[in-house]
């Protein structure tokens, strides 16, 4: 174990909050939808179907973008791949503003999509390789609570534009709202796209990737910043003994020796979205109008209470705690307190005749649930996805891993409506509980997983990590 270094946090934070804005770009663009897509659905007359897939759409970008963002990292670096992404969101923010044809709202948020992709890999993968491994962890948790931070920021921005002409619930304002309304929504995300495209132009470049690409001096020169000439000879010396062994190639990855952290890091990326999470990001406004008879609390501000505010505060607990208590000891506890909170909510949905009834001990497991994924799966399966693989193939593999991400967050996204609706064969059996028993048993898969399988990087250089791969032994937990 290396001793750790002094790091010059005045030169780093800086550096990676600009890179966070990537995240919260990624969170600002998915949560967006939240609030925008009942009057989308008024102003279009969607089907069931079509209103899951003007939600949906989105996630076929992102796992295109995925695709695309591997080899273009590995070739053209991680800042031009940032940089790519926030123009994409910059054109995502017009097109779905202005469209009066649902067809052009589906392809810029499909495009849009294809952002959130590239910035999903890009940003967490530039954050770990410019981070000493003591901070790692934290700093890329940090991605996270910018893309929760920008949930939240879209939940607060559409609640004020639905308001803004007075109680939603007046014709008059039904009508602005369906007509223009939603339009702003989609209009705000420019302010963050342009800053991230400016605040990208003066950060410096991955110096894992520049030493990949010969450029060692100026590596060793940003690694000097960072914590010092003699932690900067170490971490070059460390990156250029793992590129000697790597070929950078897909056939490197699908090797013998990669086996094992690629399928680790598919079966994390798939059962972080199948245990449910983004049904209540994506439709929160729909679930919480059951709520709102009930408790007399508005929709919208109970989506930006319970689910963004506490995605935000733990999220938060888990950058100050991964470094500490360690990647998989979060996982557990986190992944079975949403699975219990699953089950809770699936047993009020089936047995109670009229749910709405026991809407305060629903809205309780709701903010469970959001709390332990915000606490664990949430920010801890990125940190572990940016951290398994070989510098060589990180690009690849992170696009390979992120797009069954978002193939498996786009099925739980169509799926969510149909299995929803009135006059579904699921309702008339389980009234309203079959998504959460089945987001539940995927949380039990997840337990499973992460207990035989995924190994504690807590501490460990990324060359470390990826020496133990070659072990004939287990990882190290």
């Amino acid at each position: 174990m290396n001793p750790t270094p002094k790091t010059n946090l005045p030169y780093l934070i800086p550096i990676c909050l600009v890179a966070t804005l990537g995240g919260l770009l990624f969170g600002y663009d998915t949560g967006v939808i939240s609030g925008a897509i009942e009057p989308l659905t008024a102003r279009f007359a969607l089907s069931d179907f079509m209103k899951g897939w003007a939600s949906g759409c989105v996630l076929i970008g992102c796992a295109t973008g995925v695709l695309l963002v591997g080899p273009l990292s590995d070739r053209f670096g991680r800042k031009l791949a940032m940089f790519l992404a926030a123009l994409m969101f910059l054109a995502s923010a017009l097109g779905t503003a202005l469209p009066n044809d649902i067809a052009v709202f589906i392809l810029f948020r499909f495009i849009g999509g294809v952002g959130i992709g590239i910035a999903s890999i890009s940003t967490p993968m530039y954050i770990a390789e410019i981070t000493p491994a003591h901070l790692r962890g934290r700093m890329v948790a940090v991605n996270q609570i910018a893309i929760v931070g920008g949930i939240a920021t879209t939940a607060f921005v559409n609640y004020f534009i639905a308001h803004a002409h007075g109680d939603t619930a007046l014709p008059e304002n039904q009508a602005w709202l369906i007509n223009t309304g939603w339009r702003w929504m989609f209009a705000t995300g420019l302010v963050p796209a342009v800053l991230f495209a400016l605040l990208l132009i003066p950060i410096p470049e991955s110096p894992r990737w520049l030493i990949e690409r010969q450029r060692g001096d100026r590596a060793a020169e940003i690694l000097g910043k960072v914590a010092g000439p003699a932690f900067a000879a170490a971490e070059c010396a460390a990156i250029k003994a793992a590129l000697s062994q790597e070929q950078g190639t897909w056939g490197e990855l699908f090797s013998r020796k990669l086996r094992r952290p690629l399928l680790i890091g598919i079966a994390l990326a798939v059962l972080q979205q199948v245990t449910g999470i983004n049904v209540f990001l994506y439709f929160g406004a729909t679930i919480f109008k059951t709520m709102s008879a009930t408790t007399g609390v508005d929709a919208g501000l109970l989506t930006q209470i319970v689910i963004n505010g506490a995605c935000v505060l733990f999220t938060v607990i888990a950058i100050a705690t991964v470094d500490k208590w360690g990647r998989r000891p979060l996982m557990l506890v986190g992944t079975v307190g949403m699975g219990v909170s699953l089950v809770a909510m699936g047993v009020m949905a089936q047995t109670l005749a009229d749910p709405t009834a026991a809407a305060g001990w629903m809205l309780l497991f709701i903010l469970v649930y959001i709390a332990a994924f915000g606490l664990s799966v949430g920010p801890v399966t990125w940190v572990i996805l940016s951290e398994i693989f070989p510098t060589g193939v990180r690009g690849r593999a992170l696009g390979l891993a992120t797009f069954f991400l978002w193939t498996a967050d786009y099925a739980v996204t169509q799926s969510f409506p149909i299995m929803d609706a009135k006059d579904s064969w699921f309702v008339a059996h389980f009234n309203h509980a079959f998504p959460f028993y089945c987001y539940a048993a995927f949380c039990v898969v997840l337990v499973v997983v992460v207990w035989l399988w995924v190994p504690e990087t807590k501490g460990r250089t990324l060359e470390e990590i990826e020496q133990s791969w070659g072990e004939t032994t287990r990882p190290k937990r």
